[in-house]
């Protein structure tokens, strides 16, 4: 279905954001709430960010795969001021956290953790992809599965 949208409709629907003929089809995934990682189909290797050459074999015969969407939190950090955004509200610290997600050690994807206390984003906490809405479309964030608040 999301194949129908075109890049101007995709453009249109993600404003400011970096879209390239490499990361069109993660965009698109998004739209069906879909967790897309560019993965080399010759050697397996996963890649984030998209870009059409495997890193580790040189292959170009890389596609976007879908990813399971738990992993650990690698880093986080906590925004006190920021340029607005739909949906983010500075007055609370606001959780930036990379997660290394389970496919590959070393593969990150950066994003937000919802539903929780920003005393609970810590390191090494798990957590799983969950989806809301900002702006009118699908954005993929995450949520604490162990410890988390009810």
């Amino acid at each position: 279905m999301t194949d129908l949208i075109t890049d101007a409709d995709l453009v249109r629907l993600f404003p400011g954001q970096p879209l390239t003929h490499d990361s069109a089809a993660h965009y698109r995934g998004r739209l069906e709430r879909r967790l897309l990682i560019n993965r080399c189909t010759d050697c397996g290797t996963w890649q984030q960010p998209p870009f059409p050459i495997c890193p580790k074999c040189w292959s170009t015969a890389v596609v976007p795969t879908e990813v399971a969407g738990t992993g650990t939190i690698h880093l986080v950090v906590f925004l006190y001021q920021g340029p607005p955004a739909p949906g983010v509200d500075y007055s609370t610290p606001y959780p930036v956290a990379t997660i290394e997600l389970d496919e590959q050690p070393g593969l990150r994807f950066t994003s937000t953790v919802i539903g929780a206390p920003n005393d609970d984003i810590v390191i090494g906490k798990r957590v799983t992809l969950d989806w809301i809405d900002r702006a009118g479309t699908p954005l993929p964030v995450f949520r604490l599965t162990e410890g988390a608040a009810s």
